[in-house]
């Protein structure tokens, strides 16, 4: 039984995109009487996903806060999204849960979806149960999906149901703890009956196979199962939360969010068996009165807000907390979060989430404490963002808006990030994927009226030469009174690859000055900037060796353009090619597809490198290879479409590759043909 002196729960909704998990927030939300109707994503009446983005896409852009009480408990939601082009927004929040529900779909061909967040909340430590929803849609066996779930779980999977069928379809189920029956009924509670004649030997079988389970963990259980004695509903119950709360054993239970089917038998079951927050606690190593900042948020109209849980005591405005570095912050109004809608809180209590106000200088990930150290930063895993675009703003004007709108995008959105490539010239947005890039400049838009074109950005080219030359540079230029006159003579030749540029001199005899070497170098560093072929060029070593000078006409000037021409000349005569740059990539996906995904890297210019198991996963590999920069755009979708939207990989700049033939031709072309 629970705990009576536990304060708010927060309960997580995870799993793939698609699996209902904002339907059953609204559910819950409606069972518990928190609104007076259940909102609807599709029609778009949820109090989860308000934004207008998560409206046109029907699903969720956005970690989602919602609360309720149930039978005098205090409960709290994080409906955390399931698409990956979204799913960083749910991962600080996940470690400060108390339990999460992983929403899947009854098909058996879908089980693979749930995995990696079940994988996710076993890193973590978090207490979950499994909620099968849809159940009116199933065709298939529940004990099939079981079967195809478990390997994807280090604790077992404990049914706690089975269903009742008519004909095909699932009508009610069996509650193998309490040994009673139910059937659903469309937005009430389940109606009690007897267990259907064909199911009590099932039903017997099934419960006999979940006490066993218990009793791995409960030797007193084990010998009344050994005598063929029935223990209690209350050693059941209890033996149940232990195993959920200690991560022991992962409950399954099933329903239909949108009809409302097993959605009180769930909540009965988070009332009974999810821990409070002195386990979160603990599990995070939190100690007296402090706070957990897991997102920070700019959209609403009361500004910026910090999003935080509340460990051991309570927090009120104007408290003094401080940050990890030992930085004073006071806080501002806090606010209870149901969806969009904010209300304003005297305090929070012990495991409540609130919204921070005025708490400017707290990020996202950072702990809050009354006195002595904080405890760690959860170590969060964020889904790879490899995907990048270049934007440009349609008004100059709003080049500085542009700046100060993506520093509070990127605050908020932990797999965002953008940078200024100041050597292609361009400001280069990076995240998970397409629809969250498209997503983010829809905010950009509506949030800070800031218009932006966006395009592929850039590949990072280069050049480099074959062969020595000696090359003399002059510029000599009079139009009365003091001229421009500098001259020099270089010697260029390749280095190794990555090895960058050196400049050396070797004049005798004060052919040029010591003033101007400087300069010349300059000019060469100016040439290389856009070689013969339009692209940077590396790897190369000058010396200069000779020149001359006028006393008069000389000057810095001079010789940088003398050192420039030089240089380009050299280049333009040294046999300049093109190089490419070349990342190293870990791909990991499901085994049932690995085959697929090195050909998609082989068609891709790709070089395999090897593969192996993934660490600590079943039935999962792990790719590595190397792959042109050329080749990375649209690979991420390629994977998804070959793996059910499940491989994902990260990559890293690695090496500079020659190109040659064809291609090299091609992307020389673009370069040098006007547009």
């Amino acid at each position: 039984m629970p705990d009576r002196r536990v304060g708010t729960r927060i309960i997580a909704l995870v799993g793939p995109g698609g699996a209902g998990k904002t339907t059953l927030a609204e559910a819950l939300l409606f069972a518990t009487g928190a609104t007076d109707r259940q909102g609807s994503v599709d029609s778009g009446t949820s109090v989860g996903d308000a934004s207008p983005e998560a409206r046109a896409r029907r699903g969720s852009t956005e970690l989602n806060l919602m609360h309720f009480d149930f039978l005098g408990d205090k409960f709290a939601l994080l409906d955390c999204p399931g698409s990956v082009g979204f799913a960083a927004d749910g991962c600080m929040a996940l470690p400060a849960a108390d339990l999460a529900i992983v929403v899947v779909d009854p098909d058996p061909a879908r089980a693979p979806l749930a995995e990696p967040a079940l994988r996710q909340l076993e890193t973590l430590g978090v207490p979950h149960l499994i909620f099968v929803n849809k159940i009116d849609q199933a065709r298939g066996r529940i004990r099939d999906l079981l079967e195809a779930l478990q390997p994807m779980s280090t604790s077992p999977l404990i049914a706690r149901q089975i269903p009742i069928r008519e004909g095909e379809r699932i009508t009610g189920f069996v509650d193998l703890a309490l040994e009673r029956a139910f059937l659903y009924r469309p937005g009430k509670a389940s109606e009690r009956t007897e267990i259907p004649p064909a199911l009590a030997e099932r039903e017997a079988e099934d419960r006999f196979h979940m006490l066993e389970q218990l009793a791995d963990h409960d030797d007193a259980l084990l010998e009344q199962l050994l005598m063929d004695e029935q223990p209690d509903l209350p050693t059941v119950l209890a033996d149940l939360a232990r195993e959920t709360r200690r991560n022991l054993g992962v409950p399954v239970l099933f329903g239909s969010a949108l009809n409302g089917f097993g959605v009180r038998r769930l909540l009965k079951a988070l009332r009974h068996e999810a821990p409070g927050p002195e386990d979160a606690a603990e599990r995070l190593g939190a100690n007296g009165e402090c706070a957990f900042v897991f997102k920070i948020s700019h959209g609403g109209a009361i500004g910026r807000l910090a999003m935080a849980r509340v460990f051991g005591g309570t927090l009120a405005e104007g408290a003094e907390l401080k940050t990890g570095e030992g930085g004073a912050v006071r806080i501002g109004t806090l606010f209870a979060l149901q969806g969009d809608k904010t209300k304003k809180l005297a305090h929070a209590e012990e495991g409540d989430l609130v919204a921070v106000a005025k708490a400017e200088t707290v990020h996202a990930g950072e702990w809050l404490t009354a006195k002595g150290k904080p405890p760690a930063r959860p170590d969060v895993e964020l889904p790879p963002s490899n995907y990048t675009l270049a934007i440009t703003t349609r008004d100059r004007k709003d080049d500085v808006r542009l700046s100060t709108a993506l520093h509070k995008l990127v605050e908020e959105d932990l797999s965002l990030s953008w940078e200024q490539d100041e050597a292609l010239h361009e400001t280069r947005l990076k995240g998970v994927s397409d629809e969250h890039l498209k997503v983010t400049i829809s905010k950009l838009k509506r949030r800070y009226s800031v218009a932006v074109d966006a395009k592929q950005p850039t590949v990072g080219y280069k050049e480099a030469i074959r062969k020595a030359v000696t090359q003399r540079g002059r510029h000599k230029k009079q139009s009365g009174g003091h001229g421009q006159y500098g001259d020099v003579v270089i010697e260029v030749r390749p280095l190794g690859r990555g090895e960058g540029f050196r400049f050396d001199e070797r004049v005798t005899g004060g052919a040029v000055p010591k003033q101007y070497i400087p300069p010349v170098e300059q000019g060469v560093r100016d040439a290389m900037t856009k070689g013969p072929l339009g692209f940077p060029v590396v790897d190369v070593a000058v010396t200069l060796t000779d020149g001359s000078y006028h006393s008069v006409d000389s000057s810095e000037l001079a010789f940088r353009t003398a050192g420039r021409i030089a240089m380009s000349e050299a280049l333009a005569s040294a046999s300049p090619h093109l190089l490419e740059p070349v990342h190293r990539v870990t791909v990991f996906t499901p085994a049932s597809a690995s085959s697929r995904i090195t050909s998609a890297i082989a068609s891709r210019r790709g070089q395999m490198l090897g593969m192996a198991p993934r660490d600590g996963w079943s039935r999962w590999d792990r790719i590595e290879a190397l792959l042109p920069e050329s080749e990375l755009q649209g690979l991420d979708a390629e994977l998804r479409s070959v793996s059910q939207g499940l491989a994902s990989y990260s990559a890293e700049f690695d090496h500079l590759a020659e190109l040659n033939g064809k291609l090299a031709e091609e992307v020389v072309q673009q370069v040098l043909e006007p547009a």
